[in-house]
């Protein structure tokens, strides 16, 4: 599918009346902002807009976000009833987002959790603070690579601030790999992917999942991370 002289195609996941679950790609913007960069609102609006033959302006819900630097699963509403219930879902902790991240050094224990504060701050970063808020995720380490000094990890998000994943793993020495921002800026891409979405249709109330892997680039390439994505 083209779109218009930039050819980008969406790797569309799942689509139904009501929704739209995608990929978005590493480096695209989930929606835009002041660079004026292609975002993957956009795209997805194209997209409908061209498949279906749509005049005028086109209705995505979008319902949540990921960083530009990270790829993984995302899923947009058609509707405005359909962005309510997923909203809905955030909301009430029903809509299950899960990671997988290769981190700096290797990790002892098999399973472990972290809650720190978060504060945002004015420059677009964000630290462990005091005065921030709650922010909590469990992680589950799924293979170390000794011989790299690394360690792959699943993680389940329970609150959602901003740059969560990454400000913590940092803040407890274990930054992700390629994170220009928080990490040690080898100039790689980051090992942070949204490999898992669960939530539930909000028209059907079917319990939806989708997986999919994250491309085998850098640090990917040095885990077994098909093993883990089922």
């Amino acid at each position: 599918m083209d779109y218009g002289k930039k050819t980008m195609k969406i790797n569309i996941l799942y689509e139904d009346n009501h929704l739209l679950v995608v990929e978005k790609p590493i480096n695209v913007l989930s929606q835009s902002d002041n660079t004026k960069d292609k975002d993957l609102l956009t795209l997805v609006k194209e997209y409908i807009k061209e498949k279906y033959h749509k005049p005028g302006n086109v209705y995505v819900g979008l319902v949540h976000r990921l960083d530009r630097p990270v790829g993984g699963i995302m899923v947009f509403a058609k509707t405005s009833k359909g962005s309510s219930r997923l909203s809905e879902q955030i909301k009430n902790h029903k809509m299950k987002k899960y990671y997988l991240a290769i981190v700096n050094g290797i990790i002892k224990e098999d399973k472990g959790f972290y809650h720190d504060k978060i504060k945002r701050l004015p420059n677009g970063s964000s630290v462990v603070s005091k005065e921030g808020k709650d922010a909590i995720l469990d992680y589950e380490v799924l293979e170390r690579n000794k011989k790299k000094n690394k360690t792959l990890v699943k993680i389940s998000l329970k609150t959602g601030r901003h740059h969560q994943i990454r400000v913590q793993f940092s803040y407890h020495q274990h930054p992700l790999c390629g994170d220009q921002r928080y990490g040690n800026q080898d100039k790689t891409q980051i090992a942070l992917y949204a490999y898992r979405l669960e939530f539930y249709h909000p028209i059907t109330k079917e319990k939806l999942v989708f997986t999919h892997l994250p491309p085998k680039i850098d640090h990917w390439t040095e885990f077994t991370v098909s093993n883990y994505v089922h």
